[in-house]
This record gives structure tokens, C-alpha cells and sequence, in this order.
């Protein structure tokens, strides 16, 4: 069996070491699209992602990408147990919760495990969960996150839980749209994330799709940027978590539409395509959720 939860659930990945700067942190921010709006060169609110000094902030999900930023090759998937085909992974879902503002440069080391492995019959979705602590043992960030395996599953399994965050009933707080570039995934990519899906376009047409997508993670950090300024002032200090499904695929070239709802401690979001055609309206992100710090 390609995966065996008897031995892939509850096992440890090996402990990562890793470094970053603000020239990291840059990059980041501009492979999710800050500072490309017009005039956004000349804002000090934009330029809070995007000019190193005293007033660079961190947006939260730069922690999911940190301990791997700086690899080259596509991303392994040496899961203990786990014998997979990379272009049947997609995926699943994401999470992070920050302890703190994050400095925009450190060291930190990560320690991952396999907390669960779910049997959807024609697929399999593992999760993983990890916690960065500085040198000193100071808790940084947790991180919560699955992977969809297509082709996989089957072997009688527990199937999981199923929750859904509930859309309030009324206009959002805000509405909001962003184009992306038909280069942001090449761009994207130069953050660690070396996948062939989002750049080779025989490998993509292999993996099923007509060409390459967007990293599921470049949509969350655009969303979870877009929510930010529309809601917090643009403070990325004020975010204490971030949660979301990946429901749908979107491609370079076209636009994601982000309406968001204030309910107190807590912002929902909902993600879609806007444009023509059959793909107006379809789902990038679901479940989302943006916690206040």
C-alpha cells in the first residue's frame, strides 16, 4: 500500500534549521503582488511590505514558507509511510498561527510531524503540524496544513471531519479584487516552491490541468494581504492567525475577488474568480478564516 498510516501517523520529520532576512521577507511580499497597484510605490502603507527599514513589517504567512525558502528543487515527499507521485499532490488546506509580530529577519528551527491521515476512498489527505521556535526555545509560529492525494485511499480509513465556516448574511465589510500577473507564479516560485505544476506546462497538462496554476499558498498570502489593508490598516501586527481551504485552482492571468466580513475577534473571507465566462464565481479559497491578534 503506497501509504501506510500505521507508520506515516504521528511520525516526526527531521528537525529544520533555517535563516532569513529582509531581503527574504521583500521578495515575499512582492511575489504576492504588494506594491503593484498604481501609486503604491509612493504609499508609506504599501511601503510597509516592500522598503527595508524601520517600518518593514512581516506579513504572518511568510512563516509557512520561511524554513524552506531558500531550496531549489522541487519539494520532497519523503513522508514516512507515505509512497506518493508529486503530480498527484495537490493542496489541501492551511493554517498558521503567530505568537507575535514576526522580525523580519532571525533563525528558527522547525519540528513537523504527521498528525493524521485521512481515507476519502479515491484519495488520501495527510496532515501535517509544526511549531517554530527561536534558538532560545521561544515559541514563533504553529502551522497546520494537508495535502490531497489523488489516486490514493481505499484502504478503509477514518474518512475525517468535515466543517464549514459559515458566509454572513449581509454585504461584506470589504470588496476587493486583484490581477494576477501572467508572471507571479515564476515569480512565486523563487520563495522556495520549485513545484513544475505552477511553471512546466507538460508537466501540468500531466497532472491534469490545461496549464500551469497559481501556488495554493500564493493565493492565501494575496488574500490574506488584501484583508489586511481593507480591514486592518494594513498593520500585519494585527493578524494572530490565518485559516483556509483550498477549493479551487486559478490560473495566471486572471482575478481574484475578495469580500470579507468583520465579526469581532475574527474576519471571514470568501475567495473567488472574477471575470467572464464559466469561471466567474468559481472558488480559490474557502472555510477562511482571519483571526485578530
Amino acid at each position: 500500500m503506497p501509504i501506510d498510516p500505521s507508520v506515516a501517523i504521528g511520525a516526526e520529520l527531521p528537525d529544520r534549521s533555517f535563516t532569513w532576512t529582509s531581503s527574504d521577507v521583500l521578495l515575499y511580499h512582492l511575489a504576492l503582488g504588494a506594491g503593484s497597484r498604481k501609486g503604491e510605490n509612493l504609499d508609506p502603507q504599501a511601503l510597509r511590505y516592500t522598503l527595508e527599514g524601520a517600518d518593514l513589517q512581516v506579513l504572518p504567512s511568510f512563516g509557512i514558507v520561511a524554513p524552506t525558502f531558500h531550496e531549489t528543487d522541487p519539494p520532497p515527499l519523503d513522508l514516512p509511510g507515505c509512497d506518493i507521485d508529486l503530480s498527484q499532490v495537490v493542496h489541501g488546506s492551511q493554517e498558521i498561527v503567530v505568537h507575535g509580530p514576526l522580525p523580519t529577519s532571525g533563525e528558527a528551527i522547525v519540528k513537523t510531524r504527521i498528525s493524521d491521515v485521512w481515507d476519502k476512498t479515491r484519495a488520501a489527505v495527510i496532515w501535517q503540524e509544526g511549531v517554530a521556535t527561536s534558538p532560545s526555545g521561544t515559541p514563533l509560529w504553529t502551522t497546520r496544513s494537508s495535502i490531497f492525494v489523488r489516486g490514493e485511499g481505499g484502504w478503509g480509513g477514518d474518512r475525517g471531519s468535515s466543517t464549514s465556516v459559515e458566509i454572513p448574511d449581509r454585504e461584506p465589510d470589504a470588496d476587493t479584487t486583484y490581477d494576477v500577473t501572467p508572471q507571479q507564479a515564476m515569480l512565486y516560485r523563487l520563495c522556495g516552491d520549485r513545484n513544475p505544476l505552477h511553471a512546466d506546462p507538460a508537466f501540468a497538462k500531466t497532472a491534469g490541468f490545461p496549464a500551469p496554476i497559481l501556488h495554493g499558498l500564493c493565493s492565501y498570502g494575496i488574500v490574506l494581504r488584501e484583508v489586511t489593508d481593507a480591514l486592518l490598516d494594513s498593520d500585519a501586527g494585527k493578524v494572530a492567525g490565518f485559516s483556509a481551504r483550498f477549493a479551487g485552482v486559478i490560473f495566471p492571468g486572471e482575478t481574484i475577488r475578495t469580500r470579507a466580513w468583520d465579526i469581532g475577534e475574527q474576519i471571514v473571507v470568501s475567495a473567488t474568480i472574477s471575470g467572464e465566462g464559466e469561471r466567474d464565481g468559481a472558488a480559490v479559497l474557502a472555510d477562511c478564516v482571519l483571526t485578530k491578534a
